[in-house]
């Protein structure tokens, strides 16, 4: 994985992600829309991810628990408002923990010489929502989980 990087500009309402792949974009599309492989990829590896449902298809809906050692559980949920494979995906997102702050979040891979650039736009309801989840450890997750999907889809 090439040029990972994590941008909260200031004044505005966004999160920006992004990190080049050593892989085809349709390999990185299926990694991202398959439920069978998200546990291997989605979020810190201190926690396991189970898939509770999700139907990749525009008005589908997701939702990911995430266990800790001690057994404490984090719930996640969305709805997909776009699915264009293999090149975009635009979906909801909400952690249970705080309902009713929801951002929205789109993917886009661009394909060039055999490797996939992902892009991530995540725009939140407030600059206060956003700065509330960049001080829950966001950028390390958000990099930690690039890692781990990079492990996932670069294999040989």
């Amino acid at each position: 994985m090439e040029n990972k990087m994590f941008d909260a500009p200031a004044g505005k309402p966004e999160v920006r992600v992004s990190a080049t792949f050593s892989a085809p974009r349709e390999r990185l599309f299926k990694a991202l829309t398959d439920p069978s492989l998200i546990p291997m990829w989605w979020g810190p590896r201190r926690m396991t991810t189970k898939v509770e449902k999700m139907y990749v298809r525009r008005g589908g809906a997701w939702r990911f628990i995430q266990r800790d050692a001690e057994g404490k559980e984090f719930a996640f949920r969305g709805k997909f408002e776009e699915v264009k494979p293999p090149r975009e995906l635009k979906y909801t997102f909400e952690w249970e923990g705080m309902p009713g702050h929801i951002s929205t979040e789109t993917v886009t891979l661009e394909e060039h010489g055999g490797k996939t650039t992902e892009e991530q736009r995540i725009v939140f309801q407030s600059i206060e929502d956003r700065d509330g989840m960049v001080k829950m450890d966001m950028k390390e997750g958000e990099l930690e989980s690039m890692d781990r999907l990079a492990e996932l889809v670069e294999k040989k």
